[in-house]
């Protein structure tokens, strides 16, 4: 098979690298949440509940959980105003400020409306 000029032997090697990923994001994501909880929680854009499900796997669970073939992990950056801000040449600094306020309101707002329903 060939995607994009990239040739990918069969399903096999992709599902091999999906289960890659899922694993450094969840020992990542556990690493997070075990040194800074509440930073992890925003930065991953999780709850309480989840958080503290992460901090409490084992490794033998993230190893099961991540061979799955489904990524799971997702990008955050799905709406314009996002792209906007990392398409233009601001400084550094600046740049990830305006992410990070962008992300915040979206995750207060994702909040509200969870609260409301």
């Amino acid at each position: 098979m060939n995607i994009d000029g990239v040739e990918v032997s069969g399903n096999g090697e992709m599902f091999r690298e999906i289960g890659d990923i899922n694993l450094a994001y969840m020992l990542l994501a556990q690493k997070l949440v075990k040194q800074d909880r509440a930073a992890a929680m925003f930065r991953l854009g999780i709850g309480a509940e989840l958080a503290d499900l992460l901090a409490s796997m084992t490794l033998a669970q993230i190893v099961k959980l991540a061979s799955s073939n489904l990524l799971l992990c997702s990008f955050r950056l799905e709406d314009n105003p996002m792209f906007a801000v990392m398409g233009h040449q601001k400084e550094g600094a600046l740049q990830q400020a305006h992410m990070s306020i962008l992300m915040a309101a979206r995750q207060q707002a994702a909040v509200a409306t969870a609260g409301a329903a």
